[in-house]
């Protein structure tokens, strides 16, 4: 972790965001190559996004809501260190504006979804999938609190995905995450 910190902190916030924003074109990338060869045609890919405003709401943004109290419990509880992710979410988050950081966790919570349950979870199941999401945040291997945190969260997400078949709901828990603890960062910056 400590190598992590050191090179997070030679990369200007700048390239930082540039690096976040490539990764996560890598992914929506995988997922349409992946998505030609595990789906017969295009329309049966795009019967996995429902338009069900409800279920958006009740098993998306709610869950998502609940996850945010509780990792804002917890990180005003737990020292400092279980929650250092070697200063990337902390340098990233405090040079972004709020309309920024609403396009950075919409794009962030379509492109990991659409890749992690739009193909992966539906070709492959909830545990494979799951498991490979908290994996991709590697930052977080060496981080016990950080580990289990991204693991419950994977599998949070991946449940709900899992209950309402409509990849929209884990898109909207996800981004109701990334998009009120970003704004957290935003606003606690030191």
């Amino acid at each position: 972790m400590n190598k992590q910190a050191e090179i997070i902190k030679q990369l200007s916030k700048r390239e930082l965001l540039l690096n976040l924003y490539l990764s996560q074109f890598i992914f929506i990338t995988i997922a349409i190559v992946f998505s030609i060869f595990l789906f017969d045609d295009l329309v049966e890919f795009l019967t996995l996004f429902k338009w069900d405003l409800g279920q958006i709401i009740i098993f998306g943004v709610l869950p998502g809501l609940i996850i945010v109290l509780i990792d804002l419990i917890l990180i005003k509880l737990l020292p400092e260190k279980h929650y250092d992710d070697g200063g990337i979410n902390q340098k990233i988050f405090t040079s972004l504006s709020i309309p920024q950081i609403f396009i950075l966790s919409l794009v962030v919570s379509f492109s990991e979804e659409l890749l992690f349950r739009g193909v992966i979870q539906t070709s492959f199941g909830f545990i494979i999938a799951s498991v490979l999401f908290a994996l991709v945040h590697f930052r977080y291997l060496n981080k016990f609190v950080l580990l289990i945190s991204v693991l419950l969260l994977s599998f949070i997400i991946g449940y709900l995905y899992l209950q309402t078949n409509n990849l929209l709901v884990p898109i909207a828990a996800h981004f109701t995450i990334d998009f009120l603890l970003g704004i957290y960062y935003r606003l606690n910056r030191e």
